[in-house]
């Protein structure tokens, strides 16, 4: 089914979807009926909901990725489908929920992990579909119930997608609308969910307009910021594997991701081995001042923003709008500029990579520090100088921070630990899990249950 009958459907028959609604304030009623049976379910009953709807959507991993990239013009289709397996296989469940006891001589206290009932979670178009399914099995081993904001670039896909979910919980324990979405993907609507007094959570993953809405609501706020990911690489590092992290990182869906590397610092006297290696990977690199300002021109807007029309577009793509010819074989360009430029102070979610030369390693991670600007999202650094990479991570002070790796690995992906789409630097929590989506509740009983 194409996205334009998914919309078809919708309009004609919404009132009729499992999880689908014309109405914020139906959205939210349901949302909220829902949560009361659900509150009632053991913490085995969430996990039986969880592994129907990871059962449910499996087989509907190449159909998501297929729908994605067409209806927001991003992306690569295998790339999401590697990012949609790692959602549902890596995101954890109610084993996240971890019970801390205190026991003395005046006798226990128990702190356990709640829910707060009824969950608004808003989604980039960057990774609309990983992004939603994480969350939603985040939030519902929590024990939420959860109304879904896409993005109005992916609202079929969200809404199909929420749509097999909820009814996935619907044939698991009979609870129908458990997780919803709404029609209207407005700001205006966004709001009116947010606000709702029937919901207690707002999980953001979005831009810097809605970031600003969230953070006013009122609610408890769970909020993924901007990201600027910069990579440093000194001349003790292997730099055949330097050069094939960067490349599977930066040119992975395009760059949509926000922990792809966004640019590179380099010691000067491994720079040309450097981007020989990068070459040999993949990538096309670009120096000339003729070729710098055709891509500044095609990539760059004259208000210095990012060119949204070549947002997630393939490296050949945006080689051709610069009118550079490629061969139609580059999977990243790689520019060797100055710290300064656009390219470097901007979050280009392109395969496009500045590349920018220092001295030393020190002067490396002062230039990182200023090219990440301070919102603790992600660096990576590869050194084999053991003190150099402790000494990076405590300067750059990252929600996630990679070391002689790509990225991605960040995340879970090729790398060990779970992972997260929602990366929250706003609100401290770094990469979210389901212990991120509950209350934090104290239990004290006095003078019993202490054995020692």
């Amino acid at each position: 089914m194409t996205v334009s009958q998914l919309e078809k459907n919708f309009n004609s028959a919404s009132a009729l979807r499992s999880g689908v609604f014309l109405s914020v304030n139906d959205a939210v009623a349901a949302a909220r009926g829902a949560w009361l049976q659900y509150s009632q379910l053991t913490v085995n009953g969430r996990k039986n909901v969880i592994e129907s709807v990871k059962h449910r959507l499996m087989p509907l991993v190449p159909k998501l990725a297929q729908m994605t990239v067409e209806e927001t013009c991003m992306g690569v289709v295998e790339d999401k489908i590697a990012k949609l397996l790692l959602a549902i296989e890596k995101t954890p469940g109610v084993e996240d929920l971890v019970t801390e006891v205190e026991t003395g001589d005046c006798g226990m206290t128990m702190y356990e992990l709640s829910p707060y009932g009824v969950a608004c979670a808003i989604h980039p178009c960057t990774n609309p579909c990983a992004t939603l399914i994480n969350n939603t099995i985040g939030l519902l081993a929590a024990g939420n119930a959860v109304i879904h904001i896409p993005h109005p670039r992916a609202v079929g896909v969200s809404r199909f997608l929420t749509e097999q979910i909820s009814t996935a919980i619907r044939d698991a324990c009979g609870i129908d609308n458990l997780v919803v979405t709404v029609g209207d993907t407005s700001m205006e609507a966004a709001r009116e969910v947010m606000t709702h007094p029937d919901v207690s959570l707002v999980v953001v993953t979005g831009g810097a307009g809605v970031l600003r809405e969230a953070m006013t609501c009122g609610k408890k706020v769970v909020a993924a910021g901007p990201a600027n990911p910069v990579c440093i690489v000194d001349e003790t590092a292997d730099l055949e594997k330097a050069a094939r992290d960067i490349v599977t990182g930066a040119s992975f869906d395009n760059n949509l991701m926000c922990v792809s590397e966004k640019s590179v610092v380099v010691v000067s006297s491994v720079a040309d081995e450097l981007i020989r290696e990068l070459r040999k990977n993949g990538a096309c690199c670009f120096r000339s001042e003729r070729e710098m300002l055709q891509l500044t021109q095609a990539t760059v807007t004259q208000d210095m923003k990012p060119n949204k029309a070549l947002e997630g577009k393939s490296a050949d793509e945006i080689l051709k709008a610069a009118g550079i010819s490629s061969g139609g074989k580059c999977k990243l360009a790689v520019v060797d500029t100055v710290r300064r430029h656009p390219f470097v102070t901007l979050e280009m979610r392109m395969p496009l990579l500045p590349l920018v030369r220092v001295p030393n390693f020190d002067e490396a991670l002062e230039t990182a520090l200023e090219i990440e600007q301070g919102l603790h999202h992600t660096a990576v650094v590869h050194s084999q100088n053991i003190e150099r990479l402790n000494r990076s991570a405590q300067r750059m002070q990252t929600s996630v921070f990679v070391k002689n790796g790509p990225s991605l690995a960040g995340i879970g992906y090729g790398g060990e630990g779970c992972t997260s789409f929602t990366i929250a630097t706003v609100t401290g929590e770094g990469t979210t899990s389901a212990r991120h989506f509950t209350r934090r509740r104290r239990c004290t009983l006095l003078d019993a249950f202490t054995i020692r």
